[in-house]
């Protein structure tokens, strides 16, 4: 670890796309911290500006070169700046940003996070500093400097994949798929713990594949339950969860286990068998509508997120009319919708038998409102229920929390009138909702459950 020497160098860093990037993130801001180095939020006043990008989809592709952009604009001003792009758009693009973004100094691969003080310093020094380390490498063991909560945390169990979709470049991008071993995610569990966080959210590409390269079999029950067995952890929440890896152990571990909340993100991409062929996913209409089926009766409250591509290859009027009217049936409660992205060196952007952008993004926006009036349903269903809320802070006279059937920075938060500090677990009486919050009532003095 870098020894912690004081630098007059002011450090401001972007974290673009999903949760395991941020973690990302937060392992570069503790060994720059550790180096001495100091971060600023206003970029304005730093001396380096890091960027950890994403490349997976056009859209995410779009606001890294937007956001590069308009940091670079710092680098006119009078003080002297320095621009890094780090992330999967630096993996994925290298050449291509070298060529059209002179602007950017240096470039970081997502083998090489560990590297970021050395980059910084040759970056300052005015030596070359692009890194591209070894993507497959073993998972980085290193601390974090954490930006949620603190009343929660993402902790990631694994990095890259190995499900070979034809639509997604994430291997490409990220690498194979490999476990972090389970002592070094408990030891890193507890250690959050300590410092007051009570809920932990699982992440991975694929967190049904947890422990399978290295232990020879599915781990994440077990891991689960080592989890819920750390004091002060009060909830465990799964991010992603691949449908066909789930088995019959996992369902009775988050059945049985009051620490997970029954929320799971399962993302099944579309519904209809033709499609998942084409997009190479392991499943069929039969065995997802089965899956869901045997989740609801075993798991009673459960509240299922789940993600769906919309004019993928495949897909004609017959096989959307489908995945809608399974959504009409299955009520899933959540639901990122996005329309297909045609992705470069991958299977599927080399397939003829797609809906033009248009019609994609017509449908895209079909099956959005289609899910807004089944969410209007489900929230409408909530109203009289008390619910165990974690507190998250204040929002003016407001404190601000979210249930078990909401996860940060992508579902409904509470708001309520009450005397509870961040990170307590209150109970909460749902007294009416919004397109974007829940209102309730504080119930004071009454033992706290889960609903």
């Amino acid at each position: 670890m870098e020894e912690n020497m004081a630098k007059d160098i002011a450090i401001h860093i972007i974290s673009l796309g999903c949760a395991k990037n941020l973690v990302n993130t937060e392992q570069m801001m503790l060994r720059l911290h550790n180096a001495g180095y100091y971060f600023v939020q206003d970029p304005d006043w730093a001396d380096v500006i890091i960027i950890n990008t994403c490349g997976f989809i056009d859209s995410a592709k779009s606001e890294a070169i937007d956001e590069i952009l308009e940091l670079a604009e710092y680098k006119e001003m009078a003080q002297p700046k320095k621009l890094i792009v780090t992330g999967c758009l630096a993996q994925r693009y290298a050449q291509e940003i070298k060529t059209e973004l002179p602007e950017v100094d240096a470039l970081v691969g997502v083998g090489s996070y560990q590297d970021i003080v050395e980059v910084v310093e040759n970056t300052l020094a005015g030596k070359d500093a692009d890194r591209f380390g070894d993507k497959n490498a073993p998972v980085d063991e290193v601390g974090r400097f954490l930006t949620t909560g603190p009343e929660w945390a993402y902790i990631k169990i694994a990095e890259g994949c190995d499900n070979r979709c034809n639509y997604c470049a994430i291997p490409d991008i990220r690498g194979s798929f490999r476990s972090r071993p389970m002592e070094n995610i408990i030891a890193e569990a507890s250690s959050l713990a300590e410092i007051g966080v009570k809920e932990l959210i699982l992440i991975a590409q694929d967190l049904t594949r947890y422990g399978t390269d290295l232990y020879g079999k599915r781990r994440l029950a077990q891991l689960c339950r080592e989890l819920s067995n750390i004091e002060g952890i009060e909830w465990l929440r799964l991010h992603y969860l691949y449908p066909n890896e789930i088995d019959d152990e996992l369902i009775d571990e988050v059945a049985s286990n009051p620490k997970i909340v029954k929320y799971l993100d399962i993302p099944i991409q579309h519904i209809n068998t033709e499609v998942l062929r084409k997009m190479n996913r392991r499943g069929s209409s039969e065995s997802y509508r089965e899956l869901f089926k045997k989740l609801r009766e075993r798991i009673p409250g459960l509240v299922i997120r789940t993600s769906l591509i919309v004019g993928h290859p495949g897909e004609g009027e017959a096989e959307f009319e489908e995945l809608c009217e399974f959504l009409r049936e299955a009520k899933i409660e959540r639901a990122g919708v996005f329309p297909y992205s045609p992705e470069e060196g991958t299977p599927s952007c080399e397939m003829t038998d797609r809906c033009d952008e248009d019609t994609a993004y017509e449908r895209a926006d079909m099956v959005r409102r289609l899910q807004e009036h089944i969410l209007d349903e489900y929230n409408a269903s909530r109203i009289g229920s008390i619910v165990k809320v974690l507190c998250g802070g204040s929002d003016g006279a407001y404190r601000v929390g979210r249930s078990a059937a909401d996860s940060p920075d992508v579902d409904d938060k509470v708001y309520f009138e009450g005397d509870c500090e961040k990170g307590d677990f209150v109970n909460v009486r749902i007294t009416g909702f919004t397109e974007e919050f829940f209102e309730g009532c504080f119930l004071a003095g009454e033992q706290v459950y889960d609903d």
